[in-house]
């Protein structure tokens, strides 16, 4: 299981990478591909604080300076390495309060899979809001990055 959390977290660290790097190249990055990438460092920060029982640094929707995401990028990084390095029970249930304070109880692997997933799903409402924007998105599919 660690192995295939590190592939999946070395995936998802190239998609964001690539990401930050087109960002910062252009003259102007579309309002809401900020807003959504954003929400995509702040998820990823709030699962992992969720998964070692520590409080977030960010809320869900706080927004970030673009000159930022690769440092709390690299920070989301080494936390989910540190996590899937330290784990021996990926079956462990973990109690946690979602932003609406509500309580729940999931697997450390369900919260792992969610982050992938919820990352990639918003990297693709990225893509389309570039090319909504007039700009190539980038292709950032599994498959691309495998090659």
């Amino acid at each position: 299981m660690k192995v295939f959390f590190n592939q999946l977290f070395d995936y998802n660290f190239y998609c964001n990478k690539k990401l930050i790097e087109a960002c910062n190249s252009l003259d102007g990055v579309p309002t809401k591909s900020i807003g959504l990438f954003s929400h995509i460092l702040n998820a990823h920060h709030i699962w992992n604080a969720r998964a070692i029982g520590k409080a977030s640094e960010y809320g869900v929707f706080q927004l970030h300076d673009i000159k930022d995401w690769g440092d709390i990028h690299y920070e989301n990084q080494r936390a989910s390495f540190e996590i899937t390095t330290n784990s021996d029970d990926f079956e462990k249930r973990i109690d946690y309060e979602n932003s609406e304070g509500r309580l729940f109880t999931n697997t450390l692997q369900d919260m792992l899979f969610h982050i992938i997933n919820h990352s990639a799903h918003h990297r693709g409402q990225i893509a389309m809001d570039f090319r909504a924007n007039g700009l190539e998105p980038i292709p950032l599919d599994y498959i691309h990055y495998k090659r």
